[in-house]
């Protein structure tokens, strides 16, 4: 017997990991054992039919070429078995068998085709799509090519125009989220402003409601995004609207759904008025700040904010005046239940989303042009979309739509009148 003396050497960026092997091994043969268990299903709910001889129609017919199916474990060989229709030539109706578990053209699993969409999403470029996937499954990975993402994207756009064009008639939000964010794509001369609208809908829930791309924040852009939304049938305006100081906005919106209260964001404000004050007195000022928003009625925020006036107007006039022109707006959140306060005080539902979409145009550089970075926008903003959290004390929405009036966020009684 020849003694095989050859020695198998360990290729460049191969990772040895017996683990994966028997993970691959085994899924390969719960696989097979489940395509064998759908075929025969299939093969019993056409054992009635037969042919005039008394032969079974439907018979087992060998199997189809093996095939790859990439998985999270990475590539995975597959047989699927086929199936024969004896009978088709007499009545002209063949039997197919389709594998459910195993589509006809299926070359990935559908956990790898949410893969592909969040990488690239989360910043990795389509040239970087083979080095990360081999480092994920394995070196030969076949049917993950960033050509792929090229057809993605195709597909998000479609998605974004669908969406885009949906009745609003239906629909109605309590409350409404606004702000926008720069980007500057590579092939275009300025930055363009993504405009973003979420709102909460009388079940809590938040939910994307408007998205333009304007070239800055101002009135005109935002109407045309609310007149559009008014045109799909949005009617009913908003009790409640939150958004930072642009005046843009709310010139827009006092147009659009003129009963719509405001209230302006907490965040954008605190970073105005510390702007305005020097490094050394910025963290006790915003010590004093939040005692203000975390006040548990409107006169203790009053009392906090004439507190804050009186310790800093003596230098720094232009970070008391920056706080207190603004003091009705920044206060309406006492008008509505307490149980919504740390939803009505800040934008963070939209900060949260545009740290992810800072992040993957920084990555990249910027988006390679305007469609493409809203494209790519609005696929970030509704995958965060899945993880936003519910609004506390949801009974109280429908409470707000009635008209029920709230002091210090407390249900006001009603009053009765008794006949002397």
């Amino acid at each position: 017997m020849t003694e095989n003396r050859v020695v198998a050497l360990r290729q460049t960026g191969e990772i040895d990991d017996p683990l994966t092997e028997i993970l691959r091994a085994g899924a390969k043969r719960l696989i097979a054992q489940a395509v064998e268990a759908e075929f025969a299903a299939f093969l019993a709910a056409h054992e009635d039919k037969a042919l005039p001889d008394g032969r079974q129609r439907v018979v087992r017919h060998g199997h189809e070429p093996a095939r790859e199916i990439q998985t999270g474990i990475g590539p995975v060989e597959v047989r699927k078995p086929k199936a024969r229709d004896r009978g088709a030539a007499a009545d002209g109706e063949r039997i197919r068998y389709s594998s459910t578990l195993l589509p006809l053209w299926a070359r990935r699993t559908k956990s790898l085709d949410a893969l592909l969409p969040a990488l690239y999403l989360r910043g990795v470029s389509a040239g970087d799509f083979q080095e990360v996937l081999t480092a994920l499954l394995g070196k030969n990975a076949p049917n993950l090519s960033p050509s792929v993402v090229s057809r993605l994207k195709d597909e998000w756009r479609d998605e974004y125009e669908g969406w885009r064009k949906r009745d609003l008639s239906a629909r109605r939000y309590v409350y409404l989220w606004a702000d926008g964010v720069y980007l500057q794509a590579r092939m275009e001369p300025q930055a363009e402003c993504m405009l973003v609208l979420i709102g909460a809908t009388p079940e809590g829930k938040k939910e994307l409601v408007g998205f333009h791309a304007g070239y800055r924040e101002s009135a005109q852009s935002w109407k045309e995004l609310l007149v559009e939304l008014k045109a799909r049938g949005l009617a009913l305006a908003p009790e409640l609207a939150i958004g930072d100081g642009a005046l843009g906005f709310w010139k827009a919106l006092d147009e659009a759904f003129p009963t719509t209260r405001h209230q302006r964001c907490w965040l954008h404000k605190t970073l105005n008025v510390l702007d305005k004050l020097p490094k050394s007195l910025q963290t006790a000022a915003h010590r004093d700040l939040r005692e203000i928003w975390l006040s548990p009625s409107r006169a203790a925020a009053e009392a906090a904010m004439a507190t804050f006036a009186e310790k800093f107007a003596a230098k720094y006039s232009d970070a008391v005046k920056c706080l207190t022109k603004d003091r009705d707006a920044l206060l309406t959140f006492f008008d509505f239940p307490a149980e919504h306060w740390t939803h009505l005080r800040t934008t963070n539902p939209i900060e949260s989303v545009f740290s992810t979409v800072r992040h993957r145009t920084v990555r990249m550089k910027g988006a390679l042009s305007q469609e493409t970075a809203k494209t790519m926008v609005f696929k970030l903003i509704m995958a965060a979309s899945k993880s936003w959290r519910r609004l506390q004390g949801q009974n109280q929405l429908p409470k707000i739509i009635t008209g029920v009036k709230f002091a210090n966020g407390i249900e006001i009684a009603a009053e009765t009148k008794s006949a002397a």
